[in-house]
């Protein structure tokens, strides 16, 4: 084994954690070939100054089921591999100062009971009886998590090394790798010592991922869309009173204070202070403070002046740390993504590459992170929908400006409460629609959609537009009048939402129709015709979604959400491969969709086109005296079209939409219409979590057809064994807010399924549920419960039909 490998299966660039933690979860599913390159030690990176805290609390699903399998790895992990290593299951109290903090423990609370863990609330009197140092002041209540604790990272990092060579993986320490190259669909992964070719490599580089990630521009890359933050936290001298507790009751469990941004464990007698400060500073960004060519077991030098207020505050809260005195002050880099999860996935645009890189709580995750990073090589697919980390969720809107300025945003409110109402203000404007300060000067209250500007709601004059007004779960806010408004608007005449940021693509070429049928379920639509196609991944689970418009035997446009560009890119390339033209029109394009029972009537006053016909059909037409095309239909549900057109003919449709007398509706709107449609949004009702028959797609699939398509066979095999879960949407008693993403649905004292997507019909005037529940529980009528932010509210399952308009009437109007 001394011999330098000059083949592998799999290279990992990267020797922290995570790194270790693939290298680990490679080998165990029988792909022993594989190389980890390190250019220092083993954890010379983050890891070695990494805090080391383990917690499985998050509100979003993937991250909580990674972080949850961490916790139930390591917990096992240094007699599964003979290595020992310090974990200390501890628990956890976090602190909430106002009722939607609690709101939001309660909503984290409902989804870690639905994965198994014994989550609990905690009134203030409790967490004190738990953590007798604690000040009241100020409290709510606290949640507790039993499964929080910490972890000795570098003895992490060392027994997922030796469990990885144990069963016949190779580490190559003092190794760096300098550059890649591809050769007959192989890569070759540079190193002064000699070359490796490989099937597939990992960009596991941690705050070098960066620099890393540039050796694969050539072949289809980008840049890594990452910063790096200071991260300061200090560790106290012995406490006598902690000394005298840990003798009689053990550890004290982890304590943070989210709404004052800081964590306080104890450190063995002491106490180990970590805040996340508004203040924070960003390194390795001008050119005073250039990238280091070699960081690693370095540190930054102290900067406490940034922490006083964190200090003051967590000393009132307990005061033993003010008695002690600062040991050791730990200044070092954490990379950071705009939205501070990791890139772990496919590396967009470059074949048989991987991310696994910028790793905020890369301790916590690192376990979760190598068994998803394990399923994406070996499997092609993994267990849980892991869209949140993916690394192609993030376009080309990206650039160091927009990464610097939303991971300090993220890095300062690091336990910020993400109310859906709530818009960051960091990095916005990076995508602009050609009637952008159009839609503003009306009243547009702007979100960002894949970087792209699109109005959410549309304000009055006097309505409060503050941040301060949207922290908040309910549903009650300035918007709900004017949400109430645009959809009456909707209902009774007819609205326009101006939509940039649609992914576009065109495929065209000999085959193309024969190609792009075997890919989706179900058949393709006539020229002149469009319908949504499916595309599931070998499983059977909802890969993606498309509207597929057919111009010609062989030329189609395929239009998807806008976060899906790069995702759906990946679907579509290989239609290259077999000789097809395939071409991404996103940025030239833009779309308005004018919708209402008057649509007609408008378009009559200002388009040349056919307007009788019927619905799912598209023609080239002349709108305002501009080429556009129109496509009969509407994800709000009435009569209507989506005018589409080049960026620069846009502005005078939409002058041309408005002086016909269409009422401008938002992003917002359109979600209260298509959920009382039930027509389904990508990521959140769609994605692969769930089968197509699951996802209640029967009526798009076609088992009869010639082709073949992926994920066939195990459809087959589902419709005859039967689905475990059922698409439904639910009626609910729903109170001051709907219900959220993954909200759990209790029947008989039991969770049985889970909410997709919620909000308030205001045409059906009700609130509304789309969900996945237990199979024999997706019959109409069942009266179910919807956990909403810790209160169970009435349910009852509907017809398999939408709720406004049912039988489609007056789409086809």
């Amino acid at each position: 084994m001394t011999d330098f490998p000059t083949t592998a299966r799999v290279v990992i660039i990267g020797g922290g954690a995570v790194g270790a933690s693939g290298l680990y979860h490679l080998a165990k599913a029988g792909w022993t070939d594989c190389v980890l390159l390190e250019k220092n030690e083993l954890t010379a990176g983050s890891t070695w100054h990494a805090a080391g805290n383990v917690p499985t609390f998050s509100t979003s699903w993937s991250i909580m089921n990674m972080q949850r399998y961490s916790t139930e790895l390591y917990r096992g992990l240094a007699e599964a591999v003979d290595y020992p290593m310090n974990y200390h299951v501890t628990g956890s109290i976090r602190l909430a100062h106002s009722t939607e903090r609690m709101q939001e423990f309660e909503r984290a609370r409902g989804m870690g009971r639905y994965q198994g863990m014994d989550i609990d609330m905690l009134s203030p009197k409790e967490a004190k009886e738990r953590y007798p140092f604690l000040e009241l002041h100020d409290l709510k209540g606290a949640l507790y998590d039993p499964n929080d604790g910490d972890i000795d990272p570098s003895q992490l990092t060392q027994a997922l090394a030796k469990g990885a060579r144990d069963l016949g993986a190779r580490i190559e320490r003092f190794c760096p790798a300098t550059g890649v190259s591809r050769e007959n669909g192989e890569w070759i992964v540079h190193i002064d010592k000699g070359d490796i070719r490989c099937e597939y490599v990992v960009n596991a580089a941690g705050y070098y991922a960066q620099k890393v990630g540039e050796w694969f521009k050539p072949h289809g890359g980008r840049t890594v869309p990452m910063m790096v933050m200071s991260h300061q936290y200090m560790l106290t001298d012995e406490i006598p009173e902690i000394e005298a507790f840990t003798k009689d009751h053990g550890k004290l469990p982890l304590l943070r204070d989210v709404d004052s941004s800081y964590y306080l464990r104890q450190e063995k007698t002491g106490l180990n202070l970590g805040p996340y400060e508004r203040n924070c500073k960003a390194h390795w960004i001008t050119p005073d403070d250039p990238f280091p060519e070699d960081f690693s077991f370095q540190l930054y030098p102290n900067d406490l002046e940034r922490l006083e207020w964190y200090i003051e505050d967590a000393m009132a809260r307990v005061p033993l740390l003010g008695r002690a005195g600062i040991n050791k002050v730990i200044n070092g880099p954490i990379p950071y993504a705009p939205d501070g999860l990791p890139l772990l996935g496919p590396m967009p645009g470059v074949p048989n590459a991987f991310e696994a890189c910028v790793f905020t709580f890369g301790i916590a995750q690192a376990g979760g992170a190598g068994k998803v990073l394990a399923e994406w090589i070996t499997e092609g697919a993994t267990e849980w929908d892991m869209w949140a980390v993916d690394p192609r969720r993030y376009t080309d809107y990206t650039d160091a400006d927009y990464c610097i300025a939303k991971g300090m945003e993220t890095y300062g409110h690091e336990y910020a409460m993400h109310f859906p109402w709530h818009a960051w203000p960091a990095g916005r404007d990076k995508k602009l629609s050609p009637v952008h300060d159009r839609v503003k000067a009306l009243g547009g209250q702007m979100g960002a959609y894949n970087g792209w500007e699109r109005a959410n709601w549309f304000a009055k004059e006097g309505d409060d537009t503050s941040l301060d007004a949207t922290h908040t779960w309910n549903r009650t806010g300035p918007w709900e009048a004017r949400i109430r408004e645009e959809c009456e608007a909707v209902r009774d005449a007819v609205g326009v939402l101006d939509l940039p940021g649609f992914s576009r693509f065109n495929l065209s070429g000999d085959g193309a129709a024969d190609w792009l049928g075997a890919r989706i379920a179900g058949v393709l639509p006539k020229p002149g015709r469009l319908n949504l196609a499916y595309f599931a991944d070998n499983r059977g689970r909802i890969l993606t979604e498309m509207s597929v418009l057919r111009h010609a035997e062989d030329h189609f446009t395929l239009i998807t959400a806008a976060t899906a560009q790069w995702h759906d890119m990946d679907v579509l390339r290989p239609a290259r491969e077999a000789g097809l033209i395939l071409t991404d029109h996103t940025a030239e394009y833009s779309t308005l969709i004018v919708t209402g029972p008057k649509s007609r009537d408008l378009f009559t006053q200002i388009a040349e086109a056919d307007l009788t016909l019927p619905w799912l059909s598209h023609q080239p037409a002349t709108v305002a005296g501009r080429p556009a095309a129109l496509a009969r239909v509407s994800f709000a549900g009435e009569l209507g079209w989506e005018i589409h057109a080049a960026n620069a003919d846009m502005p005078a449709i939409y002058e041309a939409v408005l002086a016909a007398g269409a009422k401008p509706f938002g992003m917002w709107a359109l979600n209260s219409m298509r959920i009382e449609k039930g027509y389904r949004a990508w990521k959140g009702d769609l994605s692969t979590d769930y089968s197509l028959l699951e996802g209640g797609l029967d009526r798009f699939i076609r088992f009869d057809k010639p082709q073949d398509f992926p994920g066939k066979a195990a459809l087959l095999q589902e419709r005859q064994t039967g689905v475990a879960k059922r698409f439904v949407t639910l009626i609910v008693d729903a109170g001051a807010a709907d219900a959220p993403y993954m909200s759990t649905l209790w029947h008989g004292g039991q969770v049985v399924g889970e909410t997709t997507s919620g909000a308030w019909g205001y045409r059906i005037d009700a609130s509304v549920a789309l969900g996945m529940v237990r199979a024999d529980l997706a019959t109409p009528g069942t009266e179910l419960e919807v956990e909403i932010y810790g209160t169970r509210h009435a349910a009852i399952v509907q017809p398999d039909r939408p709720l406004w308009d049912p039988d489609n009437e007056r789409l086809r109007a």
